[in-house]
C-alpha cells in the first residue's frame, strides 16, 4: 500500500470517524430539552445494556476480518479473507439474533435492578420497554460492522467512513424527529418517546448497512477479478484463524467495554443506594445528570485529545520492534504531551465554569453544575486509560489491560454504594475515578518496567504547564 494512499485512507477514516462522533456529542442538546431529565435516565437504562451486548456480539470479528484480508490480500492469497468473511458473516447474523433475542428476554428481569420501585418516577415496566426497543439494534449492527471491516481490509476506507456519517444522522434525524412528533404533536408519553430514541440506534444501522450494501454492489466485479487471481496456495483452516481471532481480540474488547461496565455497575446500584440513603425521589435527575448530560460533556476533550494521541502508536509500536528507545522515549514523550496539552486546558476550564458551560448546553440546574465540576477530571483519566491501553497493545503486553481493568473495576464495586450513600452523585463519580486511577496507575507501571521509559520529562512539563494555565485563568 503506497504512502499516500495510506494516508488519504487514513484521513478519510479519521474524518468519518470524527463527524460521527460530533454528531453524536452535540444532538443532545434538543434531546435533553425534548425529553428532560427523566427521559436522560430511561434512555441511559436502555442503552448501557445494549453496548455491551454488541461488544459481545461482535466479539472482534470486525477488526481481525479487516486485518486477515488485508493481510492474505497482500500474498495473493484473495480466497482466504473471503472465506473467512463469509463464514463471519454468518457468524454475525447467528450472533446477532441470539443477542436480540436474549437481551429482548432479559430486559424484565435487569429492570428491576435498575429502578427502586417506591421512589423512582421511572418504573420497570418503563425500563423494561426502553431495553427492548434498543435490542433490535443488535439484528444489524454486527452484520454491517463484519462488512466495514471487509472493506477496510482491501484498504477501502470511503464505505466505512460514509455509512458512519449516513449511520449518525439517520439515526439522529430519526431520534429527534420521533421525541417531537410524540411529545409535541400527539402529547403522548416519555416513555414512548424514549423508546423510540432508542429504537433509532436500528434506524440509524439500517441506513449505514444500505449504504455498504450499495458500495458492495458497486464493486462486485472487482472482487470477482481478485478472486479470479487467487494463488490458491496457501491451506489456513477457518479454525485456525478463529483461535488465532480469539486470543488477540479478547482484551481489545474487554478494553473497549470499560465505560459501559462502569456505568453498568452505576445502573444496578446508584438507585437503589439513593434510596437507601433516603434520596430516592431525587435520584433519577441525579442519575441522568451524571450518567448522561455531563458524562457527554466530559467525553468532548477525551475525544479530541485520544484522536491526535492514538496517532501517534504506530511509530511507537516501530521503534520498540526495533529496540530503538530514544526514539521510543521521543515518541511516549509526544504522546503524552499531546494528550495533557489537550486534556488539561478543557478540564480546568470546564471545572472551573462548570455553571455556564452546563447552562449553554442544556439549562441552569444547581446539581449540574456542582455534577460536571466533580465530573472534569475524570476527562484525563478516560484519556490516560485509552491510550495506555493502546501504548501496551503497541508493545505486546494488551493481557495486562485486562488485569488493570479488571482491578479497577472491584474498585469501583468495592467504592460505589457507600460513596453514594454519602455523596449522591458525586460518590458514583469519585468511585469512577478511584477504579480509572488504579487501572492507569497499573498500566504506566507495566509501560514502565516494559519499555524502561521515565515519566520525570512529561510530569515537569505538566506541571509547568498546570500552573502556568492556572496562574493565566
Amino acid at each position: 500500500m503506497s504512502t499516500s494512499k495510506l494516508l488519504r485512507g487514513t484521513f478519510i477514516l479519521t474524518a468519518g470517524v470524527m463527524i460521527s462522533r460530533l454528531l453524536g456529542l452535540f444532538y443532545v442538546i434538543p434531546f435533553y430539552h425534548l425529553v428532560g431529565e427523566r427521559g436522560g435516565a430511561l434512555y441511559g437504562y436502555g442503552y448501557v445494556p445494549y453496548q455491551i451486548f454488541l461488544s459481545l456480539a461482535t466479539g472482534g470479528l470486525p477488526v481481525a476480518v479487516s486485518k486477515f484480508v488485508s493481510k492474505y490480500n497482500a500474498l495473493g492469497e484473495y480466497g482466504v479473507g473471503y472465506r473467512l468473511f463469509r463464514s463471519g458473516l454468518v457468524l454475525m447474523i447467528a450472533s446477532g439474533i441470539a443477542s436480540w433475542l436474549i437481551l429482548y428476554a432479559l430486559a424484565p428481569i435487569l429492570a428491576p435492578h435498575v429502578i427502586d420501585a417506591k421512589t423512582n418516577v421511572n418504573s420497570v415496566d418503563d425500563v423494561t420497554a426502553v431495553i427492548r426497543a434498543v435490542s433490535f439494534a443488535l439484528l444489524i449492527v454486527p452484520v454491517m460492522s463484519l462488512i466495514r471491516g471487509f472493506f477496510q481490509g482491501h484498504e477501502s476506507m470511503g464505505p466505512t467512513a460514509l455509512s458512519q456519517v449516513v449511520e449518525q444522522i439517520a439515526r439522529i434525524a430519526f431520534l429527534l424527529g420521533a421525541c417531537y412528533v410524540i411529545l409535541r404533536l400527539m402529547d403522548g408519553s416519555i416513555v414512548s418517546a424514549v423508546s423510540a430514541a432508542t429504537f433509532a440506534a436500528f434506524v440509524g444501522a439500517a441506513a449505514g448497512l444500505l449504504v455498504l450494501l450499495v458500495y458492495w454492489w458497486k464493486r462486485r466485479p472487482y472482487l470477482q477479478s481478485l478472486l479470479a487471481r487467487d494463488r490458491g496456495e496457501a491451506d489456513v483452516s477457518l479454525l485456525a484463524m478463529y483461535k488465532e481471532l480469539l486470543l488477540s481480540s479478547i482484551p481489545f474488547v474487554f478494553v473497549g467495554l470499560s465505560m459501559s461496565l462502569y456505568q453498568l455497575v452505576d445502573q444496578f446500584t446508584f438507585n437503589h443506594a439513593m434510596a437507601a440513603a433516603g434520596r430516592g425521589n431525587i435520584s433519577e435527575h441525579a442519575y441522568s445528570v451524571f450518567n448522561m448530560w455531563a458524562q457527554k460533556l466530559v467525553i468532548i476533550p477525551v475525544t479530541l485529545a485520544t484522536s491526535f494521541s492514538l496517532a501517534l502508536i504506530p511509530t511507537i509500536t516501530k521503534a520498540y520492534v526495533a529496540q530503538d528507545r530514544k526514539a521510543l522515549r521521543q515518541y511516549l514523550n509526544q504522546t503524552f504531551q499531546v494528550l495533557m496539552f489537550l486534556t488539561l486546558p478543557a478540564v480546568i476550564g470546564m471545572a472551573v465554569l462548570a455553571g455556564p458551560v452546563y447552562s449553554s448546553f442544556y439549562s441552569y440546574d444547581p446539581l449540574g453544575e456542582q455534577v460536571l465540576r466533580w465530573y472534569a477530571p475524570a476527562a484525563i483519566l478516560y484519556a490516560l486509560f485509552s491510550v495506555t491501553a493502546a501504548i501496551m497493545q503497541g508493545i505486546n503486553e494488551q493481557r495486562f489491560t485486562v488485569v488493570s481493568l479488571t482491578a479497577g473495576l472491584l474498585v469501583k464495586l468495592l467504592l460505589n454504594t457507600p460513596l453514594i450513600m454519602k455523596w449522591s452523585a458525586v460518590g458514583a463519580i469519585v468511585a469512577t475515578m478511584a477504579g480509572y486511577f488504579v487501572s492507569v496507575a497499573f498500566n504506566l507501571w507495566v509501560i514502565q518496567r516494559r519499555t524502561r521509559y521515565r515519566y520525570r520529562f512529561v510530569a515537569r512539563r505538566t506541571a509547568f504547564f498546570s500552573a502556568s494555565f492556572f496562574l493565566a485563568v
